[in-house]
């Protein structure tokens, strides 16, 4: 009984159809179809304004689409599995507690008792490295360890699926790499990573799978090397040569 429940919790791909999100006339998102979660890191790409975020958030159940639908393995999200698709934002949301305790709160809340959940937040931080900050409040921390912790935080659920919000884009260099790292870690653990981001390299580090988005709508999507190498889409040829997609 135990084995099936799990299965049933399990968040293998995440697909939206038909999606369309408009704002005051406007749309904004219009998607016959994207299927997320077979490559074990999926870049989202593309101009600001692009819609990126929007579809992140749709997918994650942040957001509700004006028509289409969004399906976690193959069923509507649902609270049950909520803690199975994370997100990590450009800027992290942290708790005025400790960095221990800012992962402990998460655990408590997706039902883990609290002697288990302070042993498992210890582990997450000693993982990350961040030993040294336990017990240090989240808003001493710098910029690079406070998304550190995010990170931390999000990977102690376990989720199937973790999306990427530009979550390096305001750290250093040298948190980037330790950031990173946790995540390939995590990557080789059956962890579905999926990440907008404006760093090439880092796409090129990390990712399998490339999305191009232009104007709400997904231009491309195909392996990591046939988009850098052999593409013929013109608007992703454009985007590769640095020109401005308006």
């Amino acid at each position: 009984m135990a084995d099936s429940q799990s299965v049933s919790m399990r968040v293998g791909t995440v697909v939206g159809e038909s999606l369309q999100l408009e704002r005051g006339g406007r749309c904004l998102l219009d998607l016959p179809g994207i299927s997320l979660g077979q490559a074990p890191c999926t870049a989202i790409v593309g101009p600001n304004g692009a819609g990126k975020s929007l579809l992140v958030r749709t997918l994650c159940a942040l957001m509700v689409p004006d028509r289409g639908q969004v399906l976690w393995a193959g069923s509507a999200p649902d609270a049950r599995r909520r803690h199975k698709v994370g997100l990590l934002l450009q800027r992290p949301v942290l708790l005025r507690r400790s960095a221990l305790q800012n992962v402990v709160y998460a655990l408590r809340l997706a039902g883990v008792s609290a002697p288990q959940a302070r042993r498992q937040g210890i582990d997450a931080l000693q993982a990350a490295g961040l030993d040294a900050i336990i017990d240090v409040p989240a808003q001493r921390l710098s910029g690079g360890e406070q998304q550190r912790v995010a990170l931390a935080r999000a990977l102690a659920l376990k989720p199937d699926m973790l999306f990427l919000d530009e979550a390096t884009a305001n750290v250093d260099p040298a948190s980037t790499l330790m950031i990173e790292q946790q995540l390939s870690v995590a990557m080789e653990s059956g962890l579905r990573l999926v990440m907008i981001s404006h760093d090439v390299g880092q796409v090129r580090r990390l990712a399998q799978e490339v999305v191009l988005m232009h104007n709400g709508q997904v231009v491309e999507q195909s392996p990591c090397a046939f988009f850098f190498n052999q593409t013929n889409n013109p608007v992703s040829r454009r985007w590769l040569a640095g020109e401005l997609l308006v």
